[in-house]
């Protein structure tokens, strides 16, 4: 019976670390890589203004004091992204607007020129636009925004082509996030010459202004073919 007992137990040893092998063979194998580290802005570059709007706080970087952006520039793709999905952990304060870009190129002052905005905004008053729309593009309101200030969710923006979709995943601290698709936009051929077109670059982070303070956390990215 001992020498069963063995045995039942070095197999289960065996299929839990058969499993757990798999499991990151499996996680290498989606092509996710971290952009964050969750200790330091290794990989990131802040515009020269105001640049201490951007901090790591308990493993988040905080967006909180005057304009200023935060441009990924690690190695994660030569930092050039064209098809991809990217996702990142999100939690506003009250009153608070932010953004993220993509397919945007690192410029030291001002908004920046290059790339979309997908809009951060659950409740800044004097900007109607809110989370997940593409900014001046394609805009969302209050009444279609899922997100909440002061809980996490994912805003997950992906591209392929001419092709954008822009997810909102809510209650990601519970038993049951909720995807909710919020942006479902084909680029024209025709385009207007203020607006942006899809290329290629990279992703940013925007602070606002000083009464807004946003979160980010679990940022990731995995380009597409």
């Amino acid at each position: 019976m001992a020498r069963n007992l063995v045995l039942l137990t070095v197999c289960l040893g065996t299929l839990v670390a058969g499993c757990q092998s798999a499991d990151t063979m499996f996680s290498r194998a989606a092509g996710w890589h971290d952009l964050f580290n969750g200790e330091n802005l290794d990989g990131w570059k802040k515009a020269t203004e105001s640049p201490e709007t951007f901090s790591v706080q308990d493993g988040e970087i905080v967006a909180h004091g005057e304009r200023c952006h935060l441009f990924y520039v690690g190695p994660v793709h030569d930092a050039n992204f064209t098809n991809f999905e990217f996702k990142a952990d999100v939690l506003t304060k009250p009153g608070s607007n932010s953004g993220i870009y993509f397919h945007t190129a690192y410029q030291p002052t001002g908004w920046p020129s290059q790339g979309y905005e997908c809009q951060v905004n659950q409740t800044y008053q004097p900007d109607p636009k809110k989370t997940g729309g593409l900014y001046n593009i394609v805009n969302i309101d209050a009444k279609d925004n899922p997100a909440k200030d002061n809980e996490w969710y994912t805003q997950e923006i992906i591209v392929h082509g001419k092709h954008i979709v822009v997810n909102i995943v809510t209650g990601i601290d519970g038993p049951r996030p909720t995807v909710h698709k919020v942006v479902d936009y084909t680029e024209p051929d025709e385009l207007g010459r203020r607006q942006p077109r899809l290329s290629s670059g990279t992703f940013a982070l925007q602070g606002h202004d000083p009464g807004s303070e946003v979160h980010f956390k679990n940022i990731k990215v995995r380009p597409l073919r």
